[in-house]
């Protein structure tokens, strides 16, 4: 499968035992190596499990106390009516990467055109809806209702967040995030690209080995970790906050263990990272300066 012709792009690549890798290419070598990408996530935590038991006649939801702090947690906007919570940005950068990694492109060149790309004539785009989008919209316990009515509310409840959740996410960057929130985003993937191929021996240490085995199946696990990794390292954010960050947006995206894995994993990389430090300070302490 072929990749975006450009002068110069990543594109993704697999070796024997590890990940998937971002590597720069001339034109003529321009390609994407990549089994059958992916379906998109598996269980989309926005999308909770219903299940109906009508002899029971019992409507099992989610706590008043959830509920409420759920709302407390919508989207923070600005006064020119756009997204200025940095957790929109770390997810537009996610998904920024997942879409370079599937089409083999640049990330930086993918947002760059997803920046600039004309509008189609007549589109308008409703600001309404940034205020039901809700970013830490997570799953939850299967819920149990005592009649079809119910159930079928539920179900369209969850149609309605969809809808709402597809027409931000495809919408122009500009109309939905602030200037500041694209000047992180851009900055966070210019980082994750330049330190790639480090991160990616980094990584190959912390994961698990049936990650390791089914790459094509973690390419969101596996972004997440990256974009984190990049965001301590390069940028400077402290680490509670980037972990934190990462282990939402894999509970948005992702399924199954995945935001306990990758806790564990940034974990392990910020210990390793402090011994590596701590090594060196003491080896320069070591060091006997020359006498002229």
């Amino acid at each position: 499968m072929e990749g975006i012709r450009s002068s110069s792009v990543l594109s993704c690549y697999y070796s024997s035992k590890t990940h998937f890798k971002l590597r720069r290419q001339p034109l003529e070598h321009c390609f994407l190596s990549l089994p059958p990408p992916p379906p998109p996530p598996r269980h989309p935590a926005s999308r909770p499990k219903v299940r109906i038991s009508l002899p029971s006649m019992a409507l099992q939801v989610q706590d008043q106390q959830s509920i409420h702090k759920s709302k407390e947690m919508l989207p923070k906007i600005d006064k020119s009516g756009r997204f200025c919570s940095p957790r929109a940005a770390r997810e537009l950068a996610l998904l920024i990467v997942y879409a370079s990694c599937l089409q083999g492109s640049d990330p930086i060149r993918l947002f760059e055109k997803r920046i600039n790309a004309a509008r189609e004539p007549g589109y308008e785009f409703d600001k309404a809806s940034l205020l039901q989008y809700n970013h830490m919209s997570f799953g939850g316990p299967p819920v149990t209702t005592h009649s079809v009515e119910e159930a079928d509310e539920l179900l369209r409840s969850d149609e309605q967040d969809s809808a709402i959740e597809a027409e931000v996410l495809s919408a122009p960057p500009k109309l939905v995030y602030s200037k500041l929130l694209l000047s992180f985003t851009r900055k966070l993937l210019v980082a994750t690209v330049d330190k790639w191929d480090n991160h990616v021996l980094a990584i190959d240490k912390v994961v698990p080995s049936n990650w390791k085995n089914e790459p094509a199946g973690r390419i969101l696990e596996l972004s997440i970790l990256h974009l984190a990794m990049s965001e301590i390292t390069v940028l400077g954010t402290r680490h509670p906050i980037v972990i934190n960050e990462a282990v939402d947006l894999a509970k948005r995206f992702c399924d199954g263990a995945a935001p306990r894995i990758i806790n564990g994993c940034l974990r392990t990389f910020v210990k390793d990272l402090a011994g590596t430090s701590t090594a060196q300070t003491s080896n320069s302490k070591l060091e006997v300066p020359l006498q002229v």
